[in-house]
């Protein structure tokens, strides 16, 4: 990490869906090669942020720059070119395609990555995407949805990698599995931005943390000075 300036910065967005306001005043940065998560209860704005950083539900006020452009106004799939992969909630992979055909229909290295994500690379990472190849995607179980949706994302070649709910509802192994290939992303310096639940993971491997709060971030800091804090845990968190 350097003292340039954030790949992403969110700074004092407001969102709302119809005339129902989420997010007052929201704020975060990423700096390039850094993993940030964002932490929260359900329901406190986390995946709103993300929509709004995409485009999707664009904010109504504040700025939302993504590698020296402000991106707050631009079309969704603009926001995409610029080099963010999002792994949705929900995965949404192409139900009605093969493993195959998803990673394929997303690949593309627009911005010259020198070593970009291959099929071959992403069947390394999750070999049991190699023996699923042929089947539909609609035929898979959630872990391997999971690891679809991110194989997805990464035949991008993203700058920046936004997971919401990294690992929500999936057996213990494939969690595992997750938290291993955040690991070595982490390890290549990919900027990554994360939403999930397990604090215990997520202090393990990320390098700064957002706790948002009624749509807005009431804490940030380290991976230290959150384990450091459990009264905030608590808190905030429920733990």
């Amino acid at each position: 990490m350097t003292d340039a300036a954030p790949l992403l910065e969110v700074d004092a967005i407001e969102t709302c869906y119809g005339l129902s306001q989420v997010l007052f005043g929201m704020s975060l940065s990423v700096r390039s090669g850094e993993m940030v998560a964002l932490l929260g209860r359900n329901g406190m704005g986390k995946t709103t942020t993300i929509r709004s950083i995409m485009g999707l539900t664009p904010a109504r006020a504040g700025s939302v720059r993504f590698a020296g452009h402000e991106t707050r106004l631009l079309p969704s799939f603009r926001i995409a070119q610029l080099g963010i992969g999002l792994v949705p909630e929900g995965r949404q992979i192409f139900r009605n395609l093969t493993v195959r055909e998803n990673l394929v229909a997303a690949s593309g290295n627009r911005l010259g990555n020198p070593d970009p994500w291959t099929m071959e690379k992403i069947h390394a990472l999750f070999p049991r995407l190699s023996e699923r190849g042929a089947n539909m995607g609609d035929t898979l179980s959630g872990g391997e949805q999971q690891m679809l949706a991110i194989g997805r994302a990464l035949m991008t070649n993203p700058r920046l990698l936004i997971l919401d709910e990294a690992t929500e509802g999936l057996a213990p192994l494939i969690r595992d599995e997750i938290w291993n290939c955040l690991s070595l992303l982490k390890s290549k310096g990919q900027s990554v931005l994360v939403i999930d639940k397990n604090v215990e993971n997520l202090t393990r491997i990320a390098d700064r943390h957002y706790i948002i709060e009624r749509g807005r971030a009431v804490w940030s800091g380290t991976s230290d000075e959150l384990i450091g804090a459990p009264e905030l845990q608590h808190r905030y968190l429920g733990i």
